[in-house]
């Protein structure tokens, strides 16, 4: 498979598209999708142009393609995830897509359609959602907005910063009142690095790990050896998969002869509160700390000799950072450093 390329960026003042390619949550939630909205408008100059059924529960590829068949539209942005992008991804029309590449940004469910576009040769972006970031409650997170500015609007080398605070526990969307309330933030403790003390340059792979294991068992999955030099990103979702669950995705991974190529892994902060399970401060250290064993121990058993970084602001987190999926990422074990270029 050939590099992918990066598609040209968008400018201030442009029309974008936003989508609801999985869940039609803007339809149940509008005051938070129009913060959103007005947010984009305001903080980043574009434009936002909705479809059929961005506010309407039940997918339709037809938007998905028709955003990106659209000449006046310069990016493609998700409302949110959901959970059957699977079943939507072999209805959108590739042709299209790699005829019209544009920047789409997304995760969680969205991990379906950043790596059908990294199929099709088209950088895509892990990151960024009009309800959960864009309208998020009380003020925009500075870290979350500084990344999708600069992934939106540049093509630079950029370094990721570890939050200096960071949460897991979101305001109920269904009491408008808590928008004008911040989300309850804990303070940051940094990244967490394993492995060897040595610098490696790819390009990104992964997303959200339970979606991964749908897609490896529906073959979606490019060639091992297309992959390998790669560097995985995986996170998991507010399902809270526990820490046996993870293991056992990432011996699938390893298995089938991916994780042994992989020269480094980047794993997001793994969630750990839910509205259903309202863990304790005490109950997420040590939820997190439990997935931070399953992954090293998957690693120890297929790719010994790779960089672990752990507890990266990316995925279902507040903040959150945008990386480039298929684009360039440097992971500098000596400096403790990355950064990725837009």
């Amino acid at each position: 498979m050939d590099a992918p390329r990066y598609p040209i960026k968008p400018k201030p003042g442009d029309r974008v598209a936003v989508v609801s390619p999985s869940a039609g949550l803007p339809g149940l939630f509008p005051h938070v999708y129009e913060l959103g909205l007005r947010r984009l408008r305001e903080e980043f100059g574009l434009e936002p142009v909705e479809y059929p059924t961005t506010r309407v529960m039940g997918a339709d590829p037809r938007d998905l393609t028709a955003a990106f068949a659209d000449p006046s539209i310069t990016a493609v942005l998700a409302t949110v995830g959901g959970d059957d992008l699977i079943t939507v991804t072999p209805h959108l029309d590739d042709d299209v897509l790699r005829a019209n590449p544009k920047p789409y940004f997304g995760y969680s469910d969205n991990t379906n359609v950043l790596n059908h576009l990294h199929r099709l040769g088209i950088v895509a972006y892990h990151g960024g959602s009009v309800l959960v970031h864009l309208g998020r409650p009380g003020a925009p997170h500075p870290l979350t907005f500084d990344s999708l500015r600069a992934a939106l609007f540049t093509t630079d080398w950029y370094d990721l910063t570890p939050a200096t605070e960071w949460g897991d526990e979101p305001r109920d969307w269904r009491d408008p009142a808590t928008l004008t309330e911040e989300p309850a933030m804990l303070p940051g403790e940094g990244w967490h690095w394993q492995g060897p003390a040595r610098v490696v340059r790819g390009r990104t792979w992964g997303g959200n790990l339970e979606v991964l294991n749908w897609l490896l068992a529906a073959d979606r999955v490019a060639p091992t050896a297309s992959l390998a030099g790669s560097v995985l990103l995986i996170e998991t979702s507010q399902e809270l998969p526990s820490a046996t669950e993870v293991y056992r995705i990432l011996r699938t991974i390893g298995e089938r002869g991916l994780l042994a190529g992989f020269p480094a892994v980047l794993v997001g902060r793994a969630k750990a509160w839910d509205f259903d399970r309202p863990h304790t401060l005490d109950e997420r250290r040590t939820y997190a700390e439990t997935q931070r064993a399953a992954v090293t121990r998957a690693c120890a058993e297929y790719a010994p000799d790779a960089v672990l970084v752990f507890d990266i602001d990316v995925g279902h987190t507040d903040p959150q950072l945008i990386i480039p999926y298929g684009g360039e990422v440097l992971v500098d074990a000596e400096a403790r450093r990355i950064a990725v270029r837009y």
